[in-house]
């Protein structure tokens, strides 16, 4: 099946129609990239794992650079914050602590996949190396770059929102195994919009793409970030990817393939 649109309703209730995800009325869609355009396995298997290994070897190189001195910073705030989850202790001394520290609070919050954003921003400047050195590629399902094709000459505008980094997403998207997608996409967006489980961040997405919120076609495997954009008044679909199975708490639209959408 490439194309589903399933509904559910409850027992004995009447089983009620949105509009086709597909109606004119849909002049953008947002995407989530992990689950959505970009295998699970690729971000937990490839991405995470190439940043826990590089870490150190990069807070090294950078360590006098403006940036890296501040994210070390910001690293060394939010630590003192997670000593009570368990975070490792924060060495005070020279350099080399201080570096050796931030690498292992690092790799403390890669294994819990946090989303804090001095990590998602150093993750980002470990895989922009990767990326440009062809160590790295950007994973994406076989789906993706013909639909993008598609959806922008049927005049549809297409967003990421993602936890990852803006950096990280057009690097994921410039170097993806199908090529350059990057003229696809007009716009991206990540936890500085705000948090994904949020209907305030998805109203400063359609803000920003200046559209009513009803325009925007949101598709995500995540069921609370698909109810935080149904309350920004989003149009939300269940991204179901081969192996998935759909969350049985979703009553809405499921989508298994790009390849039907705007055909």
């Amino acid at each position: 099946m490439l194309w589903a649109f399933l509904y559910r309703a409850a027992p004995g209730a009447e089983l009620e129609l949105t509009p086709p995800l597909d109606s004119a009325e849909i002049r953008a869609i947002l995407l989530d990239i992990e689950g959505t355009t970009t295998p699970i396995d690729f971000v937990f298997k490839t991405l995470f794992p190439f940043a826990n290994a590089h870490a150190e070897d990069f807070l090294r190189r950078h360590f006098r650079e403006t940036e890296a001195s501040r994210l070390i910073t910001q690293l060394h705030e939010a630590s003192e914050l997670d000593r009570a989850n368990g975070a490792p202790r924060w060495t005070e001394g020279g350099n080399e602590q201080i570096i050796l520290s931030a690498a292992r609070y690092v790799q403390w919050l890669i294994a819990r996949d946090s989303k804090i954003n001095p990590l998602k921003t150093l993750q980002g400047k470990i895989w922009q190396e990767g990326f440009r050195s062809s160590e790295l590629k950007g994973e994406v399902y076989p789906d993706v770059a013909p639909a993008f094709a598609r959806w922008k000459s049927r005049g549809r505008r297409i967003a990421i929102f993602s936890s990852g980094s803006v950096l990280a997403q057009r690097l994921l998207f410039t170097h993806s195994t199908a090529g350059d997608l990057s003229s696809f996409l007009e716009a991206y967006f990540d936890t500085t919009t705000g948090p994904k489980r949020e209907a305030a961040s998805y109203q400063k997405i359609s803000s920003a793409l200046q559209l009513p919120p009803a325009q925007v076609l949101f598709i995500s495997d995540v069921v609370g970030e698909l109810r935080a954009a149904q309350d920004a008044n989003m149009r939300p679909a269940l991204a179901c990817r081969p192996g998935a199975t759909p969350a049985p708490d979703w009553p809405g639209a499921v989508i298994t393939s790009f390849a039907e959408l705007f055909p």
